[in-house]
Protein backbone atom coordinates (compact mmCIF):
# COMPACT_ATOMS: atom_id res chain seq x y z
CA UNK A 1 0.00 0.00 0.00
CA UNK A 2 1.41 3.19 -1.22
CA UNK A 3 2.81 5.25 2.10
CA UNK A 4 2.69 8.93 1.67
CA UNK A 5 4.35 11.76 3.70
CA UNK A 6 2.53 13.69 6.21
CA UNK A 7 2.50 17.01 8.36
CA UNK A 8 0.62 15.95 12.04
CA UNK A 9 0.33 19.73 13.08
CA UNK A 10 -0.68 21.51 16.48
CA UNK A 11 0.01 24.46 18.56
CA UNK A 12 3.38 25.20 19.32
CA UNK A 13 4.88 22.92 22.36
CA UNK A 14 2.23 20.31 22.26
CA UNK A 15 4.30 18.48 19.98
CA UNK A 16 5.49 15.62 22.65
CA UNK A 17 2.24 15.12 23.71
CA UNK A 18 1.02 14.50 19.92
CA UNK A 19 4.00 12.76 19.66
CA UNK A 20 2.85 10.13 22.56
CA UNK A 21 -0.63 9.96 20.93
CA UNK A 22 1.31 8.75 17.60
CA UNK A 23 3.66 6.05 19.02
CA UNK A 24 0.64 4.65 21.04
CA UNK A 25 -1.45 4.30 17.82
CA UNK A 26 1.81 2.67 16.40
CA UNK A 27 3.10 5.21 14.49
CA UNK A 28 6.71 5.99 14.21
CA UNK A 29 7.93 9.75 13.21
CA UNK A 30 10.09 10.63 10.61
CA UNK A 31 11.28 14.58 12.16
CA UNK A 32 9.88 16.35 14.64
CA UNK A 33 9.18 20.23 14.81
CA UNK A 34 7.87 22.64 17.31
CA UNK A 35 4.49 22.75 15.59
CA UNK A 36 4.20 19.13 14.66
CA UNK A 37 5.47 15.59 13.23
CA UNK A 38 5.80 14.49 9.86
CA UNK A 39 5.49 10.65 9.40
CA UNK A 40 4.44 8.65 6.08
CA UNK A 41 1.82 6.71 6.60
CA UNK A 42 -0.92 5.30 4.24
CA UNK A 43 -4.31 7.00 3.37
CA UNK A 44 -6.42 4.78 5.02
CA UNK A 45 -4.42 5.68 8.23
CA UNK A 46 -4.21 9.27 7.47
CA UNK A 47 -8.61 8.65 7.72
CA UNK A 48 -7.39 7.07 10.78
CA UNK A 49 -5.39 9.81 12.69
CA UNK A 50 -8.73 12.55 11.58
CA UNK A 51 -10.68 10.80 13.75
CA UNK A 52 -8.05 9.38 16.42
CA UNK A 53 -5.88 12.21 17.22
CA UNK A 54 -6.93 14.24 20.37
CA UNK A 55 -3.99 17.33 20.03
CA UNK A 56 -3.22 17.39 16.44
CA UNK A 57 -5.02 20.44 14.60
CA UNK A 58 -4.35 18.96 10.75
CA UNK A 59 -3.43 16.41 8.89
CA UNK A 60 -1.32 17.68 6.23
CA UNK A 61 -0.38 15.24 3.17
CA UNK A 62 2.15 16.26 1.10
CA UNK A 63 2.27 16.85 -2.96
CA UNK A 64 5.51 17.93 -4.22
CA UNK A 65 8.67 19.97 -2.77
CA UNK A 66 10.42 22.18 -4.87
CA UNK A 67 12.82 25.01 -4.56
CA UNK A 68 10.94 28.68 -5.74
CA UNK A 69 12.37 32.11 -6.22
CA UNK A 70 9.04 33.92 -8.11
CA UNK A 71 5.57 33.45 -8.07
CA UNK A 72 6.23 32.57 -12.26
CA UNK A 73 8.02 29.67 -10.84
CA UNK A 74 5.32 28.76 -8.27
CA UNK A 75 2.89 28.73 -11.11
CA UNK A 76 5.25 26.61 -12.98
CA UNK A 77 5.92 23.77 -10.59
CA UNK A 78 1.77 23.59 -9.10
CA UNK A 79 0.44 23.37 -12.41
CA UNK A 80 2.48 20.34 -13.37
CA UNK A 81 0.80 18.60 -10.70
CA UNK A 82 -1.50 15.85 -11.89
CA UNK A 83 -4.26 17.39 -9.78
CA UNK A 84 -6.64 15.82 -12.03
CA UNK A 85 -5.39 12.32 -10.06
CA UNK A 86 -6.01 14.09 -6.94
CA UNK A 87 -9.23 16.43 -6.99
CA UNK A 88 -12.33 16.81 -8.54
CA UNK A 89 -12.58 19.45 -11.15
CA UNK A 90 -15.91 19.81 -10.68
CA UNK A 91 -15.52 20.42 -6.66
CA UNK A 92 -14.34 23.32 -4.72
CA UNK A 93 -11.04 24.42 -3.36
CA UNK A 94 -9.86 26.53 -1.05
CA UNK A 95 -5.92 27.59 -0.84
CA UNK A 96 -4.33 28.68 2.27
CA UNK A 97 -0.56 29.60 2.90
CA UNK A 98 2.40 30.10 5.19
CA UNK A 99 4.50 32.34 2.83
CA UNK A 100 8.08 34.55 3.81
CA UNK A 101 9.90 35.27 0.61
CA UNK A 102 11.06 38.74 -0.67
CA UNK A 103 9.05 38.33 -4.09
CA UNK A 104 5.98 38.06 -2.32
CA UNK A 105 4.54 40.68 -0.61
CA UNK A 106 0.92 39.63 0.16
CA UNK A 107 0.55 36.03 0.04
CA UNK A 108 -2.95 36.40 -0.79
CA UNK A 109 -0.75 36.96 -4.15
CA UNK A 110 0.73 33.34 -4.06
CA UNK A 111 -2.38 32.09 -3.37
CA UNK A 112 -4.02 33.60 -6.66
CA UNK A 113 -0.75 32.04 -8.47
CA UNK A 114 -1.49 28.34 -6.69
CA UNK A 115 -5.31 28.78 -7.65
CA UNK A 116 -4.78 29.89 -11.07
CA UNK A 117 -2.35 27.11 -11.69
CA UNK A 118 -4.44 24.51 -10.44
CA UNK A 119 -7.78 25.63 -12.32
CA UNK A 120 -5.64 25.47 -15.55
CA UNK A 121 -4.61 22.42 -14.70
CA UNK A 122 -7.97 20.92 -14.43
CA UNK A 123 -9.53 22.93 -17.74
CA UNK A 124 -6.46 21.88 -19.73
CA UNK A 125 -7.35 18.15 -18.79
CA UNK A 126 -10.97 17.44 -17.70
CA UNK A 127 -12.38 20.37 -19.59
CA UNK A 128 -14.01 21.72 -16.43
CA UNK A 129 -12.63 23.77 -13.06
CA UNK A 130 -13.58 23.96 -9.83
CA UNK A 131 -14.40 26.88 -8.13
CA UNK A 132 -13.01 28.57 -5.50
CA UNK A 133 -13.32 30.77 -2.19
CA UNK A 134 -12.13 31.12 1.16
CA UNK A 135 -14.22 27.89 2.44
CA UNK A 136 -12.81 24.80 4.19
CA UNK A 137 -15.32 22.30 3.84
CA UNK A 138 -14.09 21.27 0.68
CA UNK A 139 -11.00 20.78 -0.92
CA UNK A 140 -8.03 22.46 0.98
CA UNK A 141 -4.45 23.42 -0.49
CA UNK A 142 -1.68 24.08 1.83
CA UNK A 143 0.85 26.55 0.27
CA UNK A 144 4.12 26.61 2.51
CA UNK A 145 6.36 28.99 0.74
CA UNK A 146 9.41 30.12 3.05
CA UNK A 147 12.67 31.83 1.60
CA UNK A 148 12.87 29.29 -1.34
CA UNK A 149 11.77 25.96 -0.16
CA UNK A 150 8.26 24.94 -1.35
CA UNK A 151 5.58 22.40 -0.72
CA UNK A 152 2.40 22.18 -1.38
CA UNK A 153 -0.05 19.90 0.80
CA UNK A 154 -3.60 18.93 1.03
CA UNK A 155 -5.07 19.31 3.77
CA UNK A 156 -6.77 16.19 4.67
CA UNK A 157 -8.61 17.32 7.45
CA UNK A 158 -10.10 20.39 5.83
CA UNK A 159 -11.55 23.07 9.00
CA UNK A 160 -9.27 22.22 12.17
CA UNK A 161 -9.41 19.09 14.33
CA UNK A 162 -10.54 21.47 17.10
CA UNK A 163 -13.60 21.24 15.68
CA UNK A 164 -15.32 18.13 17.04
CA UNK A 165 -18.60 19.07 15.87
CA UNK A 166 -20.12 18.89 19.89
CA UNK A 167 -19.68 22.32 20.79
CA UNK A 168 -22.64 24.24 19.56
CA UNK A 169 -22.77 26.60 22.99
CA UNK A 170 -19.49 28.28 23.61
CA UNK A 171 -18.96 30.83 26.73
CA UNK A 172 -16.27 33.78 26.88
CA UNK A 173 -12.69 32.65 26.17
CA UNK A 174 -13.28 28.99 25.46
CA UNK A 175 -10.25 26.67 25.24
CA UNK A 176 -9.82 25.05 22.11
CA UNK A 177 -10.51 20.98 22.11
CA UNK A 178 -7.01 20.52 20.91
CA UNK A 179 -5.30 22.66 23.47
CA UNK A 180 -7.73 21.05 26.36
CA UNK A 181 -6.57 17.41 25.05
CA UNK A 182 -3.14 18.84 25.46
CA UNK A 183 -3.17 19.82 28.83
CA UNK A 184 -4.78 16.44 29.71
CA UNK A 185 -2.11 14.51 28.33
CA UNK A 186 0.36 16.80 30.00
CA UNK A 187 -1.00 15.57 33.35
CA UNK A 188 -0.29 12.25 32.34
CA UNK A 189 -4.25 11.09 33.41
CA UNK A 190 -4.97 7.78 32.24
CA UNK A 191 -8.88 7.23 32.94
CA UNK A 192 -8.09 5.46 35.78
CA UNK A 193 -8.39 7.66 38.89
CA UNK A 194 -11.54 10.50 39.19
CA UNK A 195 -11.18 13.74 37.05
CA UNK A 196 -12.34 16.89 38.64
CA UNK A 197 -12.96 20.34 36.33
CA UNK A 198 -14.20 23.13 38.52
CA UNK A 199 -14.75 26.47 37.21
CA UNK A 200 -15.64 24.22 33.51
CA UNK A 201 -17.20 26.76 31.57
CA UNK A 202 -18.67 25.15 28.53
CA UNK A 203 -17.50 21.79 29.71
CA UNK A 204 -14.22 21.38 27.00
CA UNK A 205 -12.10 19.94 29.59
CA UNK A 206 -15.02 17.68 30.81
CA UNK A 207 -15.94 15.82 27.60
CA UNK A 208 -12.39 15.74 26.45
CA UNK A 209 -10.94 13.66 29.62
CA UNK A 210 -14.22 11.73 28.74
CA UNK A 211 -13.40 10.49 25.15
CA UNK A 212 -9.88 9.62 26.64
CA UNK A 213 -11.52 7.87 29.44
CA UNK A 214 -13.81 6.23 27.10
CA UNK A 215 -10.94 6.00 24.34
CA UNK A 216 -13.14 7.15 21.90
CA UNK A 217 -11.94 9.16 19.00
CA UNK A 218 -12.43 12.01 19.60
CA UNK A 219 -13.60 13.22 15.75
CA UNK A 220 -16.01 9.81 15.50
CA UNK A 221 -19.10 12.05 15.08
CA UNK A 222 -17.79 14.63 12.85
CA UNK A 223 -19.36 14.92 8.96
CA UNK A 224 -16.82 16.53 7.31
CA UNK A 225 -13.31 16.34 6.49
CA UNK A 226 -11.23 17.62 3.33
CA UNK A 227 -9.97 14.29 2.54
CA UNK A 228 -13.43 13.08 1.53
CA UNK A 229 -13.05 15.83 -1.17
CA UNK A 230 -10.32 14.12 -3.09
CA UNK A 231 -9.69 11.26 -5.04
CA UNK A 232 -8.46 9.39 -2.41
CA UNK A 233 -11.53 9.17 -0.55
CA UNK A 234 -13.26 5.92 -0.48
CA UNK A 235 -16.53 5.98 1.81
CA UNK A 236 -17.11 2.01 1.93
CA UNK A 237 -13.36 2.12 3.58
CA UNK A 238 -13.87 5.01 6.15
CA UNK A 239 -17.11 3.17 7.20
CA UNK A 240 -14.94 0.22 7.98
CA UNK A 241 -12.45 2.31 9.82
CA UNK A 242 -15.25 3.94 12.24
CA UNK A 243 -16.33 0.60 13.05
CA UNK A 244 -12.92 -0.59 14.08
CA UNK A 245 -12.21 2.42 16.18
CA UNK A 246 -15.37 1.84 17.38
CA UNK A 247 -15.16 -1.93 18.74
CA UNK A 248 -12.04 -0.25 20.79
CA UNK A 249 -14.52 1.89 22.72
CA UNK A 250 -14.67 1.23 26.26
CA UNK A 251 -18.26 0.73 27.68
CA UNK A 252 -18.42 1.97 30.91
CA UNK A 253 -15.91 4.34 32.99
CA UNK A 254 -15.09 3.46 36.52
CA UNK A 255 -14.27 6.96 37.92
CA UNK A 256 -15.48 9.94 38.48
CA UNK A 257 -15.62 12.63 36.09
CA UNK A 258 -17.06 15.97 37.54
CA UNK A 259 -17.85 19.59 36.41
CA UNK A 260 -18.83 22.22 38.61
CA UNK A 261 -19.04 26.15 37.72
CA UNK A 262 -20.88 28.80 39.67
CA UNK A 263 -22.84 29.94 36.37
CA UNK A 264 -25.68 27.69 36.29
CA UNK A 265 -25.99 28.73 32.45
CA UNK A 266 -22.27 27.39 31.85
CA UNK A 267 -23.47 24.09 33.49
CA UNK A 268 -26.39 24.34 31.24
CA UNK A 269 -24.51 24.67 27.78
CA UNK A 270 -21.39 22.05 29.58
CA UNK A 271 -24.57 19.67 29.56
CA UNK A 272 -25.70 20.74 26.29
CA UNK A 273 -22.15 19.67 24.82
CA UNK A 274 -21.73 16.93 26.53
CA UNK A 275 -25.21 15.49 24.89
CA UNK A 276 -23.72 16.44 21.33
CA UNK A 277 -20.73 14.78 22.63
CA UNK A 278 -22.88 11.83 23.72
CA UNK A 279 -20.83 11.48 26.70
CA UNK A 280 -23.15 13.01 29.23
CA UNK A 281 -23.97 9.86 30.80
CA UNK A 282 -19.89 10.11 31.59
CA UNK A 283 -19.94 13.70 33.20
CA UNK A 284 -21.52 14.64 36.65
CA UNK A 285 -22.19 18.33 36.42
CA UNK A 286 -23.13 20.57 39.39
CA UNK A 287 -23.80 24.15 39.93
CA UNK A 288 -22.03 25.51 42.38
CA UNK A 289 -18.77 27.89 44.02
CA UNK A 290 -15.68 26.03 43.17
CA UNK A 291 -15.00 25.88 46.56
CA UNK A 292 -18.26 23.90 47.45
CA UNK A 293 -17.00 21.49 44.22
CA UNK A 294 -18.60 17.70 45.76
CA UNK A 295 -14.74 16.12 46.29
CA UNK A 296 -14.58 12.29 45.66
CA UNK A 297 -12.42 10.06 47.50
CA UNK A 298 -8.83 10.12 46.55
CA UNK A 299 -6.63 9.62 44.03
CA UNK A 300 -7.33 11.68 41.20
CA UNK A 301 -6.32 14.80 39.08
CA UNK A 302 -8.04 18.05 39.72
CA UNK A 303 -7.89 20.65 36.62
CA UNK A 304 -8.61 24.01 36.64
CA UNK A 305 -8.80 27.00 33.76
CA UNK A 306 -9.58 29.95 35.66
CA UNK A 307 -9.66 33.48 34.12
CA UNK A 308 -6.18 35.60 34.30
CA UNK A 309 -6.91 38.96 32.84
CA UNK A 310 -5.47 39.57 29.98
CA UNK A 311 -8.78 39.43 28.05
CA UNK A 312 -11.25 39.20 31.08
CA UNK A 313 -11.66 39.52 34.65
CA UNK A 314 -10.15 42.03 36.64
CA UNK A 315 -6.68 41.95 38.10
CA UNK A 316 -7.29 42.60 41.55
CA UNK A 317 -11.10 40.35 42.28
CA UNK A 318 -8.37 37.77 40.26
CA UNK A 319 -5.63 37.67 42.90
CA UNK A 320 -8.01 37.23 45.50
CA UNK A 321 -9.65 34.27 43.24
CA UNK A 322 -6.13 32.79 42.99
CA UNK A 323 -5.65 32.92 46.82
CA UNK A 324 -8.96 31.16 47.59
CA UNK A 325 -7.92 28.53 44.56
CA UNK A 326 -4.92 27.53 46.70
CA UNK A 327 -6.53 27.63 49.80
CA UNK A 328 -9.45 25.16 48.65
CA UNK A 329 -6.84 22.93 47.02
CA UNK A 330 -4.91 22.45 50.87
CA UNK A 331 -8.01 22.04 52.81
CA UNK A 332 -10.31 20.02 50.50
CA UNK A 333 -8.14 18.15 48.10
CA UNK A 334 -5.65 16.39 49.81
CA UNK A 335 -4.52 13.35 47.94
CA UNK A 336 -5.67 14.78 44.62
CA UNK A 337 -2.83 16.10 41.76
CA UNK A 338 -3.76 19.40 40.79
CA UNK A 339 -3.70 21.43 37.72
CA UNK A 340 -3.76 25.00 37.16
CA UNK A 341 -3.82 26.41 33.68
CA UNK A 342 -2.94 30.41 33.15
CA UNK A 343 -1.71 33.19 31.40
CA UNK A 344 -0.42 35.14 34.10
CA UNK A 345 2.45 33.88 35.72
CA UNK A 346 2.08 36.59 38.69
CA UNK A 347 -1.84 35.50 39.31
CA UNK A 348 -0.11 31.72 39.49
CA UNK A 349 1.84 33.14 42.31
CA UNK A 350 -1.55 34.10 44.51
CA UNK A 351 -2.14 30.41 44.88
CA UNK A 352 0.61 30.28 47.65
CA UNK A 353 1.51 26.52 46.77
CA UNK A 354 4.81 25.09 45.47
CA UNK A 355 4.43 23.63 42.06
CA UNK A 356 6.22 20.59 41.16
CA UNK A 357 6.12 20.98 37.31
CA UNK A 358 5.68 23.76 35.02
CA UNK A 359 4.98 23.58 31.50
CA UNK A 360 4.26 25.76 28.65
CA UNK A 361 1.30 26.07 26.28
CA UNK A 362 0.13 28.48 24.34
CA UNK A 363 -3.54 29.49 24.14
CA UNK A 364 -3.07 31.72 20.63
CA UNK A 365 -0.99 33.87 21.07
CA UNK A 366 -0.85 34.17 24.80
CA UNK A 367 2.06 32.12 26.30
CA UNK A 368 0.51 29.81 29.12
CA UNK A 369 1.63 27.83 32.10
CA UNK A 370 0.28 24.16 33.34
CA UNK A 371 1.22 24.48 37.12
CA UNK A 372 1.32 20.89 38.36
CA UNK A 373 0.56 20.91 42.66
CA UNK A 374 0.82 17.49 44.57
CA UNK A 375 -1.20 17.99 47.43
CA UNK A 376 -0.68 16.01 50.68
CA UNK A 377 -2.45 15.57 54.04
CA UNK A 378 -1.12 17.42 57.07
CA UNK A 379 2.80 18.60 56.46
CA UNK A 380 4.22 16.12 54.06
CA UNK A 381 6.37 17.76 52.09
CA UNK A 382 6.81 17.56 47.90
CA UNK A 383 9.40 15.94 46.32
CA UNK A 384 11.88 17.51 44.43
CA UNK A 385 10.99 18.24 41.11
CA UNK A 386 13.30 15.30 38.55
CA UNK A 387 10.52 14.98 35.92
CA UNK A 388 12.00 16.28 32.70
CA UNK A 389 8.96 18.03 31.86
CA UNK A 390 9.71 21.17 33.29
CA UNK A 391 10.50 23.61 30.74
CA UNK A 392 11.61 26.77 32.87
Amino acid sequence: MKKYKIFTSTARNLTPYLNQELLSLGFKELSILNTGVFLEAPFDDIMRLNLSLHSANHIFLLVKEFNCDSPDELYKQVVNIEWENLIFEDGYVSIFSNVSNPTIRDSRFANLKCKDAIVDRLVKIKGKRPDSGPLRDKTVIYLYWIDKRCAIYIDTSGESLSKRGYRKISLKAPLQETLASGIILATNWQGKTHFVNPMCGSGTLAIEAAFMALNRAPSILRKNFGFMHTKFYNAATFEEIKKEIRKKENKNINQKIMATDIDKYAIEAAYKNACLAQVENYIEFKTCDFRQTPMPQPPGIIVINPEYGIRLGDINELENLYKEMGDFLKQKCSGFTAYIFSGNISLLKKVGLKSQKKIIFYNGDIECRLYEYSLYEGSKRAPRLTTEHRQE
